[in-house]
């Protein structure tokens, strides 16, 4: 899964992706894994439990990533709106190497729009893939909603897009 650029440091409730503690990504994998958002929350500590996500993600099989090596925020905030790339991904490398990703899943239109361009391929609808190519490597383009709660789709629609995707390549 790739996403754009982590929010400002002063923001992270853990050295991780998407530690954001308002960002909904976390609480969109316990909805759709364990049908309980706040399955990696702990309120305690009012932060995401991280080895607990990374158990996870390991399990599952899931990578993240980031689209944007450097960007320059237009604005002081995480808005992908006002977030120039500055350096993309080198997606071939990645690809080349780990030879067994076959599914890209990107977390927002930003995201999406870096990938398809390097694959030259349209941007794929909400919830949606488009074949690619690069490099040799072969791989589906999913383009998700952005987990961000500035992302006005309620967080059950969020999640309800991500088991698709998850159902339909295999995770869940």
């Amino acid at each position: 899964m790739l996403g754009t650029f982590p929010p400002k440091r002063e923001r992270w409730s853990m050295e991780f992706y998407y530690p954001n503690k308002i960002n909904d990504m976390w609480r969109v994998m316990g909805l759709v894994f364990y049908g309980n958002k706040d399955h990696f929350w702990d309120e305690g500590h009012k932060r995401f439990k991280l080895e607990h996500i990374q158990e996870f993600l390991v399990q599952k099989g899931i990578g993240l990533w980031d689209t944007g090596m450097a960007v320059r925020r237009l604005k002081d905030n995480a808005s992908d709106k006002f977030l120039e790339i500055v350096e993309s991904i080198d997606l071939g490398a990645l690809l080349t190497d780990a030879p067994s990703i076959c599914h890209v899943a990107t977390t927002g239109e930003k995201a999406t729009a870096v990938v398809a361009g390097m694959s030259g391929v349209a941007l794929p609808a909400m919830g949606k893939c488009v074949a690619c190519s690069m490099d040799g490597h072969d791989f589906s383009l999913w383009r998700m909603p952005s987990t961000s709660r500035a992302y006005p789709l309620s967080i059950d629609k969020k999640a309800a897009l991500y088991e698709l995707m998850l159902r339909a390549v295999g995770i869940l």
